[in-house]
C-alpha cells in the first residue's frame, strides 16, 4: 500500500443492490488493485470508498482495468480526485438518464411509427449521425399528428432509480441543478418539477392549433448548447468547472461530459463509454452521490 501522502484519489465501488451486494472479497480485491487504504462504508453491502493513489500509478494502470476485474459481479467502479469531491453544480441529461426512456421515441410509438424514429435515435445517440439533422428528421415525421400524443407519451415516463435522491440531496447541500436536454420542453418542465431541478432547458415542438407541425423552434439545443449551458451555469454561480458534475448517456452529452469536473456516463451508448472514464453501467443514479462521498443516510428524498 502507498503511504498516506500519495492517496490523492478515491475509488468508489458500488453494487447493484437489487441483484447483488458487496462482499469482503470484492472490497479487498479492489483495495489490492489500487494499492488503497482501509475502506470506508457508504452503504452497507452497496457502496464503499477507498483512498488510493492516482490511477496512472496503479500496477494495472487505469480505471478500465479495475472495472474489467468486476465485470461479472454487477459492480460499478468510479475514481475521483479526493479534493473537491462534493460538487456545487449538477447538469443532467433527461432521456435515458433522469428518465427511463427516449420521449421522442415514445411519442412515435403512440403514433405507430416507433421503430422508424427509434432507429434514427439509436444512431444519433451513438454518434453515427449528426444530432441536429437527426432531430429535424425525426420531428418531421410527426407532422400532422395530434398534440395529445405528448400527454399519452408522458403517462409512460418513469424516473430512473435514484433521480430524486440525486437532485434533492445535491440541492439540500447547496448545489445548483439543471436539466438540459436535447428532447422537448413539454417533458423537461414536468420532470424538473418532479425532481426539483432549479431550471430546465430543451427544444420546443412547434404546433398549429392542436396539431404538431413537424418542426422545432430554433436554435436547436444540441451538444454545443448543452456545453454552453454548463459554462453559463458555472460562471453565473461563480464556480470553477471543477465544481461541476455532468451526466448523460448519448453522444450529444460528450461535450459537457469531457469538461465537467466530474463527467459521468450513465448507462451510456458505446461511443460514450469508449471516451468517458467514469461510468455507471450496472447501478443507479445513487452512485453519483456515492462518487461525491455522500453516505446513504445523508440522502434526501423529500
Amino acid at each position: 500500500m502507498a503511504d498516506s501522502s500519495s492517496l490523492t484519489h478515491t475509488l468508489v465501488l458500488v453494487a447493484a443492490r437489487d441483484a447483488t451486494s458487496l462482499t469482503p472479497v470484492d472490497i479487498q480485491a479492489a483495495r489490492d488493485l489500487v494499492r488503497g487504504a482501509a475502506p470506508s462504508t457508504l452503504s452497507v453491502g452497496e457502496a464503499v470508498e477507498i483512498a488510493c493513489p492516482a490511477p496512472e500509478t496503479w500496477e494495472q494502470a487505469g480505471i478500465g482495468s479495475v472495472r474489467t476485474a468486476f465485470a461479472n459481479r454487477g459492480l460499478d467502479v468510479l475514481v475521483t480526485p479526493t479534493h473537491n469531491r462534493r460538487k456545487r453544480l449538477l447538469v443532467a441529461d433527461m432521456d435515458s438518464t433522469i428518465v427511463n426512456c427516449e420521449t421522442l421515441d415514445d411519442i412515435a410509438t403512440h403514433a405507430g411509427i416507433g421503430e422508424k424514429i427509434a432507429d434514427i435515435t439509436r444512431r444519433s445517440m451513438n454518434g453515427e449521425i449528426e444530432f441536429e439533422s437527426a432531430l429535424h428528421e425525426r420531428v418531421a415525421l410527426l407532422a400532422g399528428l395530434p398534440v395529445s400524443l405528448l400527454e399519452r407519451a408522458w403517462k409512460d415516463v418513469r424516473l430512473n432509480a435514484g433521480a430524486l435522491e440525486l437532485v434533492r440531496t445535491m440541492r439540500a447541500n447547496g448545489a445548483r441543478t439543471a436539466l438540459v436536454s436535447g428532447g422537448f420542453t413539454f417533458f423537461t418542465s414536468k420532470v424538473a418539477t418532479l425532481c426539483g431541478f432549479d431550471e430546465n432547458h430543451a427544444n420546443t415542438l412547434l404546433t398549429q392549433g392542436e396539431t404538431l407541425t413537424g418542426k422545432v423552434s430554433e436554435p436547436i439545443l444540441g451538444p454545443d448548447a448543452k456545453l454552453a449551458h454548463l459554462w453559463r451555469l458555472v460562471k453565473e454561480s461563480r464556480l470553477d468547472m471543477d465544481d461541476a458534475m455532468a451526466t448523460g448517456d448519448g453522444a450529444n452529452d460528450l461535450a459537457m461530459l469531457r469538461v465537467a469536473g466530474a463527467g459521468i456516463a450513465f448507462h451510456a451508448k458505446p461511443a460514450v463509454r469508449r471516451e468517458i472514464e467514469n461510468q455507471v453501467n450496472n447501478t443507479t443514479l445513487r452512485t453519483l452521490l456515492f462518487a461525491q462521498g455522500y453516505r446513504a443516510d445523508e440522502f434526501v428524498t423529500a
